[in-house]
């Protein structure tokens, strides 16, 4: 079975070995193919496109038949048979083409004996001529097909989002356990020498006790964030998934994409306020869906004022003797013909103000709506914004703690060699130093996981 994440994880090689490594745009690429959010997505749009199908059903022609017969005490009443093809258009206006075959004894007066056929025309001059329930409901069904593409991407956004802020978060959990190793590694070999000097009485006792008591707590620290590293890789699985629907656990030789300049990548960002307000109020998927979701309503709106209108209809049959339509061109009201009006109207139309009146409220709410999600959008960019321009002078000023802390180990390790410091020193300087730097890989991790958070609060994360 083809393992769907190992064809997304791009190899490094180092130290003569082969060790995966997941990129963040490969883990996208697998989020946004295998995970079962991002295909209910895709199954929503296919489904409005279904209903579009559906919609498009109100204008299919109609091949219909009527036949009847009556027969009682050895006289044959009637045989009739009718076929007709009924072809609605789009403007409310129906053509209609039969025959009928009519035999018998015992007729109405105004039914034709024997064959006939007729081409005919119904066209509503009121009610229903603007705007019928078939037009609104192919309408509605496109409107909400781009509610629905809207709805996916508004799906997808999300889903990146909280997907890279589990990736950074894994990215962090094992860079901070990477710098607590490397201090129990040189805790460790510190143990050793110190260890070495006592037996040759160049240092006390006492010094042996000071390093392993620093060797205990980076041991211990180490299994802290070990576990914190386990865990993170854990949570990013829950996003990796296989193209058969199956979870895919992240392997432990997996290790994130290792960066000489990590700010580089922010060239792949927008990160300017204005223009990502303006990319905002323009294409936002939640701002988009409320837009389609108040045109579908002025559909209703249209819909509903024909509610008001009377409803006249005038219905017109061109007459021919035979089973074959005379399609000769000749004055209407002339010869062979056959028409009807039909009109009707409520006195009071209390259903049709009540039903035009809510139309025209639910346009009013959603509009509402859409103004306070604008401006919810507007204060979310905002602030991750203000959290991104802040966090980056904080680690500006974080790396030049980490360098001014390890420049204090280093001073203070040689004067320990000259015999001018302690080892209580140079342990309080290396805690120092490696909590700067612990302090410095998680302002990093928290900055991507911020910019992903601000490009999908403006929606452009998808």
């Amino acid at each position: 079975m083809k393992n769907s994440l190992i064809a997304f994880l791009f190899i490094s090689i180092a130290s003569f070995a082969q060790t995966p490594v997941l990129y963040p745009e490969a883990f996208l690429k697998i989020v946004q193919t295998y995970h079962p959010i991002a295909k209910q997505a895709g199954i929503g749009v296919q489904k409005s496109e279904a209903q579009i199908l559906q919609a498009r059903g109100g204008f299919d022609p109609i091949l219909s038949h009527y036949s009847t017969q009556k027969t009682f005490d050895g006289k044959n009443y009637y045989n009739s048979h009718a076929p007709e093809l009924s072809i609605p258009t789009w403007y409310g206006i129906e053509l209609r083409s039969g025959m009928e075959n009519l035999q018998g004894t015992r007729l109405n007066s105004n039914e034709t004996l024997g064959e006939t056929s007729y081409i005919g025309i119904t066209v509503p001059l009121a009610k229903n001529l603007i705007m019928d329930q078939r037009r609104a409901s192919l309408q509605q069904a496109k409107l909400m097909n781009k509610m629905a593409l809207q709805e996916q991407r508004s799906m997808l956004n999300a889903l990146f989002s909280e997907a890279m802020a589990s990736y950074w978060n894994w990215v962090k959990s094992v860079r901070v356990l990477k710098i607590v190793d490397q201090n129990l590694q040189i805790a460790t070999a510190r143990v050793s020498f110190v260890k070495q000097s006592v037996e040759l009485g160049e240092r006390p006792a006492i010094d042996t006790v000071e390093a392993i008591t620093q060797l205990q707590y980076f041991d211990n620290l180490y299994q802290a964030r070990w576990v914190e590293r386990e865990n993170s890789r854990l949570s990013l699985s829950v996003y990796l998934w296989q193209e058969n629907n199956t979870p895919q656990e992240l392997s432990p030789e997996v290790q994130p994409a290792e960066v000489v300049n990590e700010f580089a990548w922010l060239a792949d960002f927008d990160l300017d306020l204005n223009s990502l307000l303006e990319k905002a109020y323009a294409n936002h998927p939640d701002l988009s869906a409320y837009q389609f979701k108040i045109e579908g309503l002025q559909v209703e709106r249209k819909l509903k004022f024909q509610s008001l209108l009377p409803k006249l209809d005038v219905t017109y049959n061109a007459l021919s003797r035979g089973l074959t339509p005379n399609v000769e061109v000749r004055p209407l009201f002339d010869n062979n013909y056959q028409y009807g009006i039909k009109f009707a109207m409520p006195l009071r139309l209390s259903q049709g103000r009540a039903d035009y009146q809510l139309a025209k409220l639910k346009i009013q709410e959603e509009s509402l709506n859409l103004a306070q999600k604008r401006q919810q959008i507007q204060v979310k960019v905002s602030s991750y914004y203000n959290e991104v321009e802040a966090l980056k002078k904080q680690i500006d000023t974080q790396q030049k703690a980490v360098l001014n802390y390890q420049a204090l180990v280093k001073a203070e390790e040689n004067r320990f060699e000259q015999g001018e410091s302690s080892l209580f020193l140079i342990n309080s300087r290396e805690t120092k130093a490696m909590e700067a730097a612990e302090k410095l890989t998680e302002l990093k991790a928290y900055l991507f996981k911020t910019i992903y958070a601000l490009q999908a609060s403006a929606g452009v994360l998808i």
